[in-house]
């Protein structure tokens, strides 16, 4: 069934404060933030995500809050989603299927398929056109190039690997393999292995990316995105207090300290 997004209301996050001073003012625990929720369902368990990032699962189905690790984010706010799930699924990481926009945030998140028909000795570098419409291959965006295969070890099957330096008769026992991959979004077997790069901060724009793969005799293969759009987050309101709340109207004043 995957994520369940109906049902789920009144989700609040608070910061658990590590001391608290005569006046009242507190100061609050590093990196950490209690998520609460309400939710119509009686029969499924929880998932917490937080800047699409898996964060934990319930542990029955009667539990409305837990205690996740948000990061350190001077000038976004932090995103946090509650999801309900089936029990059978409350141990699966949905982290892909979250909806997150790719480019919200200011980051681009790039995936291809390490293939096992990639050379061993192949390499790959990211490039981008700076929202000018032409990709400059001449200023990749990775510092240095990102090398296919770490270990010869990985590469799979006979032939494949060099003769007389892989291990034979064992070859593709360290590959990825069934269910140890990218399974259900690579090609099935040994070929469900993905490479993925995330990229540095963004100026608000549209961008066209590039993966090129280059082997050991210079052979290249590349490959261009369509247009990306990044947006970056806004950033946090702060100092924020609660001057008034009208019940009747369910009018909130917000205030500066």
């Amino acid at each position: 069934m995957g994520l369940i997004r109906e049902g789920i209301e009144k989700v609040r996050a608070f910061e658990l404060p590590v001391g608290v001073w005569r006046d009242g003012d507190s100061i609050a625990a590093p990196r950490l933030a209690l998520v609460e929720w309400g939710s119509c369902w009686g029969d499924k368990f929880y998932q917490v995500y937080v800047n699409g990032q898996y964060a934990g699962t319930t542990l029955d189905a009667d539990q409305r809050k837990m205690i996740v690790q948000i990061p350190t984010s001077l000038e976004a706010a932090v995103r946090i989603e509650v999801f309900a799930v089936v029990a059978r699924e409350g141990d699966i990481d949905f982290s892909d299927k979250t909806g997150q926009v790719t480019g919200q945030g200011g980051r681009v998140r790039i995936n291809f398929l390490r293939s096992q028909d990639l050379p061993i000795d192949s390499i790959s570098h990211i490039y981008f056109d700076n929202g000018s419409g032409k990709i400059d291959y001449d200023n990749p965006l990775t510092d240095r190039a990102m090398r296919i295969w770490p270990a010869w070890q990985d590469k799979a099957g006979f032939g494949m690997s060099k003769f007389g330096v892989s291990d034979f008769g064992y070859e593709s026992a360290a590959a990825t393999g069934f269910g140890r991959g990218n399974f259900g979004r690579g090609l099935f077997g040994l070929d469900a292995d993905m490479v993925e790069w995330i990229s540095p901060t963004l100026a608000a724009g549209e961008y066209k990316f590039a993966v090129k793969i280059t082997d050991g005799v210079g052979n290249e293969s590349c490959n261009e995105s369509g247009q990306v759009t990044v947006v970056p987050a806004a950033r946090p309101a702060e100092r924020l207090n609660v001057t008034s709340f009208d019940k009747e109207t369910n009018t909130l004043v917000l205030g500066v300290r």
